[in-house]
């Protein structure tokens, strides 16, 4: 097939990746790309969001298959377009992205198809927003209903701090119009899964089951960042709770967005908090391939992705994909300033060999005038360890992104520290 992947990211590099292994005969574009998909894959200097060219790209190179990576083009009406010209794309219509693209959608959305979610409230209005914080029980969480590329939710453990988050949001928009509407939510206890599924609209195909680490310190602590790593497989997310998170969180939500003729076609990507008692609780939808989720998870996926998207693009039957028995961490390595801000044409040395089950994707890098490799971005490279076992993996992404060299690196130590506890209790 004639595949173009729409994004420049990490999650974009280790998607046209798998689908290079999957089938060696792909003609694989990536727009715009970065210097780790040039290697394997025809970069094509087109920003995400530029839909135009995107739709003229797809055109000249006879695109049989458009994968889209970030959630702003599908919000933008990517798929819209694209579809409208006869071509098959991975990822939603406008109208079903708004699954993430607003989460008062989101919430409306989940009331009505049954789905276990925070209780919450939507507010355009600060003075309204913070009279309601004024008797709302702490801990409380409050989200920016817009696109903040994973910035826009503040976990407040006083009234005090939720206040300051309505005031940075509202007040000083901080995030932009993203902020211009809010939801406040009621803190839920428990520990987070990422769940991936892939959907012809109707059906649903999981990938395996992965924790992301938000928070840029170890230990979870510090501000909220795009993801500082993940892990797969994750003991909670036995078979049993994927099945109750399929029956009671996938299918209604899928059902309740046909019902409003936005039928969705891609990858529902579901934030689940697991109570302890085992109930799923949806923190938030996403509606495009999580980020570093994505780097973690498809390393594991030995062959049929390729036909697995192409089914779900077109709403044909999903087919089975062939899983890795293994084990895989992600560290993410991110530049000075990070979250708040980000340096970049800092000079980047990669290890000159990788042990085996290692994999560098590129996140936010680029070239200099003399073609050697910089930081471009705040999340800079994310280091994708395969192994036997959750700790053969989690030690190889450590030292490896230990030894990758750049002014201002940040990377956590400590992902996956939930599962080390679990395994050394075992």
């Amino acid at each position: 097939m004639r595949l173009l992947v729409v994004g420049g990211g990490g999650r974009e590099h280790a998607l046209a990746a798998a689908l290079a292994a999957d089938d060696p005969t792909h003609v694989l574009y990536v727009a715009p790309g970065n210097p780790g998909t040039a290697s394997f894959a025809t970069n094509l200097s087109i920003a995400a969001d530029d839909i135009d060219r995107l739709a003229d790209a797809a055109d000249a190179h006879a695109i049989d298959l458009v994968i889209v990576g970030p959630e702003v083009p599908l919000a933008m009406g990517l798929a819209d377009r694209l579809r409208a010209e006869g071509r098959h794309v991975f990822g939603p219509v406008a109208a079903a992205a708004q699954i993430e693209s607003s989460k008062a959608f989101s919430k409306d959305v989940m009331v009505a198809a049954g789905v276990p979610t925070a209780a919450s409230r939507t507010f355009d209005d600060l003075d309204a927003a913070l009279a309601y914080v004024a008797t709302h029980p702490e801990p409380l969480v409050v989200k920016a209903s817009g696109l903040a590329a994973g910035k826009g939710a503040v976990v407040c453990a006083t009234r005090a701090e939720a206040v300051d988050a309505l005031r940075a949001m509202m007040g000083d928009h901080q995030l932009g119009h993203a902020g211009d509407v809010v939801v406040i939510e009621a803190f839920l206890e428990g520990e987070e899964l990422s769940v991936l599924a892939i959907t012809n609209g109707r059906d649903v195909r999981l990938l395996p089951a992965a924790q992301d680490h938000k928070r840029i310190g170890e230990g979870d602590t510090g501000p909220n960042t795009g993801g500082m790593g993940a892990y797969t497989p994750v003991a909670i997310a036995t078979p049993a709770v994927l099945e109750r998170i399929t029956q009671d969180v996938l299918l209604p939500t899928l059902r309740e967005l046909e019902r409003r003729g936005a039928p969705f076609r891609g990858v529902l990507y579901a934030g689940i908090m697991l109570h302890p008692d085992g109930t799923p609780n949806v923190v938030e939808f996403n509606c495009r391939l999580g980020d570093p989720e994505t780097e973690v998870v498809l390393p594991l996926v030995r062959s049929g992705l390729s036909a697995l998207l192409d089914a779900a693009a077109k709403g044909e039957p999903l087919p089975k994909i062939d899983l890795i028995d293994a084990a895989a961490v992600t560290t993410v390595l991110a530049s000075a300033g990070y979250p708040a801000s980000s340096s970049k044409g800092d000079l980047i040395t990669l290890p000159a060999t990788l042990d085996e089950g290692v994999t560098i994707y590129h996140a936010g890098t680029a070239l200099n005038k003399d073609g050697r490799l910089i930081t471009n971005g705040g999340r800079v490279l994310a280091v994708t360890a395969v192994a036997a076992t959750f700790a053969e993996a989690q030690a190889l992404s450590r030292d490896t992104a230990a030894a990758i060299q750049f002014e201002g690196k940040q990377f956590r130590r400590d992902i996956g520290w939930r599962e080390a506890t679990r395994v050394v209790s075992r």
